[in-house]
């Protein structure tokens, strides 16, 4: 007798995704209400470029973001006083791996803004608790070297852990308990690192968009704000249930005309969905339409899922 094998789901199946449980509550992209220009050199595309480029062309934007950008930050951060008195390297060593991320690898998730910005404040925050926890040894200069293997290390497991995985992001764990100099910068760490990420955000945004697109996407490849859109198409499709049963009373007829109703999500347009009124005794659903049987009587709440799945077909 053929004996049958269930596979075991142990710890090593264990999947966490964090945007599984952020996504629906991120407002979803306002990009598509923004003038064209403007969103043009946030990354928003209504279609795809008519052809890819060589690497010729890459090469020389890469050269001309990572050359400007660095440029931009060192400069910035040499006006800046209070950088002076508290001896703020010039450029943290951690922003030349990403402007290589950020001007040639500008398709990569790893360079998309959440995981250049967010990944950086995660890698100093892990770095900076570390290093004053081992500081409080008094042969911290001994094991220096070991608190920040243990800041690189943590640092990537909460960058993974938090979707912000950005590689030139452990070397500022390393740097904030290894480096004298920015260790020594203590909690003043995040202001240098945010002025640096935000100025070459900037920088990127123009040089990437002139033939290229940055970034992919701001927040997640994911559908985002499904909470919000939900919360509102609810309240139109009891609006639009409520406007129909008055339409009805007035006429005094129960089988109901067509309702149309205009829905739509990012980045794209309104679309119509026809919820009609029909003898047959299934529902029909096709796409822009919803035909529900006159002896059926639905809640506002089931309707809309009908149109949903009607505008998803």
């Amino acid at each position: 007798m053929a004996s049958t094998h269930r596979p075991r789901r142990g710890s090593s199946r264990w999947h966490f995704d964090i945007d599984k449980y952020l996504n629906p509550f991120f407002p979803p992209s306002a990009l598509p209400s923004l003038p064209s220009a403007v969103a043009h050199f946030l990354g928003y595309r209504t279609h795809a470029p008519p052809h890819s480029l060589g690497n010729l062309a890459m090469i020389f934007w890469a050269l001309i973001g990572v050359f400007s950008s660095l440029a931009i930050i060192g400069a910035v951060a040499q006006e800046v006083p209070a950088f002076q008195s508290r001896a703020v390297p010039v450029i943290i060593g951690s922003f030349g791996a990403a402007a290589v991320l950020d001007f040639y690898a500008i398709e990569s998730p790893l360079a998309q803004p959440r995981n250049a910005i967010l990944g950086q404040m995660v890698s100093a925050l892990v770095g900076i608790v570390i290093c004053k926890l081992f500081a409080l040894s008094p042969h911290f200069e001994s094991v220096r070297w070991l608190g920040a293997s243990l800041a690189c290390a943590l640092a990537t497991a909460f960058m993974a852990l938090t979707g912000t995985v950005h590689p030139p992001a452990g070397a500022t764990a390393l740097m904030a308990v290894l480096d004298p100099d920015v260790s020594a910068l203590g909690w003043f760490l995040f202001l240098p690192l945010l002025l640096g990420c935000a100025l070459m955000l900037v920088v990127a945004l123009l040089v990437n968009n002139v033939q290229r697109r940055f970034p992919y996407y701001w927040w997640s490849p994911g559908e985002t704000g499904q909470f919000w859109r939900r919360q509102v198409d609810t309240e139109e499709g009891e609006k639009r249930v409520g406007g129909r049963k008055g339409d009805e009373e007035e006429s005094g007829s129960s089988s109901g005309g067509d309702v149309e109703s205009n829905t739509g999500s990012t980045g794209q347009l309104a679309r119509t969905v026809s919820v009609m009124s029909g003898r047959g005794p299934e529902i029909v659903i096709r796409r822009g339409m919803v035909k529900i049987p006159e002896s059926l009587s639905l809640r506002p709440e089931e309707i809309l899922s009908l149109e949903t799945l009607s505008e998803r077909l």
